[in-house]
C-alpha cells in the first residue's frame, strides 16, 4: 500500500474518490463522509488536505482533513475504506497519518459502523460527540403551522437573501462547531447543487421584511427529504416560530410528494430533541465524533 497527501486534487482523483464513497455507501447503507467533504473535492476548494491510499494502482482508502477546523480549533477528519479492503490496516494507516499531521484532531464516523467503533477503541480514541439522525413519515398526522402574529413566510430569493440568512444563522448557531461558521459563499455554493430548491427555503419575516428565522429543506430522493437547517434569531424566540417554521417546511416537502423526512440533532440538545419527539420524530441512526 502507498499513501500520499495532496493539497489539491485532479479531476481524475476526485472521480475515483467519489466512486470509492459510492461503493462504501452501497455496502453500508450510509454515506461514509458528510456533504462538506464532497464539496471540498472540487478543484477550486480550499482548506483541505487529502490522503489517498492505493494498492495495485486502485484507490482503497481516502481521508479528508479539514484545515479550517471547527469553532473549538479542532482539525476534523473523515475517512472511507473500500469494502473489499477492510480489516487490512487501511483505516489505521489513515487515522495515524492524520494524527501526525493535525492536532487537536476530531474524527467523524457516520452511521455508527461497528468497524469504526472497533478501530477507535484500538487506537485509543473515545466518543466525544454524537449527532442523532431522526426520521418520521410525512402523513396526515402533521399539525398545521401557526405563525406568530405579524409574521409571514416567503421563499428565499437567490442574490438577495444570502447576507440576512447568514446573519441570523450566526446568531442562532454561535455555539455550534460547524453550522455557526456558515458564510455567504457557502450559501451561494449550495445554490449551485442539484438538490437546491429556493421554493423549499422558507423565510419568516416581519412587517418590515426583517428576517426572523428560516427553514431550509433538502430533498435527497423523491421519497426522502430533510430538515436541513432551522434557524431562529434569538431575539425572536419564545413565540413558537421555530415550531411553525419546522411544520411549514414539512408541509412543503409533503406537498412536493416526499414520503419521509429526516434531520440531524445533537444528542445533548435536550430542548430540540423534546420538540422533535413531540412532532413524531424517532431515532434512525447516528454519527459519532472521536478524539484522543
Amino acid at each position: 500500500m502507498e499513501s500520499t497527501w495532496f493539497e489539491e486534487l485532479s479531476s481524475e482523483q476526485a472521480e475515483k474518490i467519489i466512486d470509492l464513497i459510492g461503493d462504501a455507501e452501497r455496502a453500508d447503507g450510509v454515506a461514509p463522509v458528510g456533504e462538506q467533504v464532497v464539496l471540498r473535492l472540487r478543484p477550486d476548494a480550499r482548506g483541505s488536505n487529502h490522503l489517498l491510499v492505493t494498492a495495485d494502482d486502485a484507490l482503497v482508502g481516502y481521508l479528508h482533513l479539514d484545515l479550517f477546523g471547527d469553532a473549538d480549533d479542532n482539525k476534523v477528519a473523515e475517512l472511507v475504506v473500500h469494502p473489499d479492503h477492510r480489516r487490512r490496516g487501511v483505516g489505521a494507516k489513515l487515522v495515524e497519518a492524520a494524527a501526525e499531521r493535525a492536532e487537536p484532531l476530531r474524527i467523524w464516523s457516520h452511521g455508527g459502523h461497528p468497524g469504526a467503533q472497533a478501530l477507535a477503541a484500538k487506537l485509543g480514541y473515545r466518543k466525544v460527540r454524537e449527532l442523532l439522525r431522526l426520521r418520521r413519515p410525512l402523513d396526515d398526522t402533521l399539525p398545521e403551522p401557526v405563525l406568530p402574529e405579524g409574521v409571514r413566510l416567503r421563499s428565499f430569493v437567490p442574490g438577495q437573501d444570502e447576507a440576512a440568512v447568514v446573519y441570523v444563522n450566526h446568531k442562532a448557531f454561535a455555539w455550534h462547531p460547524e453550522q455557526g461558521a456558515m458564510s455567504i459563499e457557502d450559501v451561494r455554493q449550495k445554490e449551485q447543487e442539484r438538490w437546491f430548491d429556493a421554493s423549499g427555503f422558507l423565510l419568516a419575516v416581519d412587517a418590515r421584511e426583517r428576517l426572523l428565522g428560516f427553514h431550509w429543506t433538502k430533498s435527497h430522493t423523491p421519497d426522502l427529504g430533510e430538515v436541513y437547517v432551522v434557524g431562529v434569531d434569538p431575539d425572536a424566540q419564545g413565540g413558537g416560530l421555530g415550531k411553525a417554521l419546522t411544520l411549514a417546511g414539512l408541509a412543503h416537502l409533503k406537498e412536493s410528494g416526499t414520503r419521509d423526512v429526516m434531520l440531524y440533532v445533537e444528542s445533548d440538545n435536550a430542548a430540540a430533541l423534546a420538540v422533535y419527539t413531540r412532532l413524531g420524530f424517532t431515532r434512525w441512526d447516528s454519527d459519532a465524533q472521536y478524539a484522543k
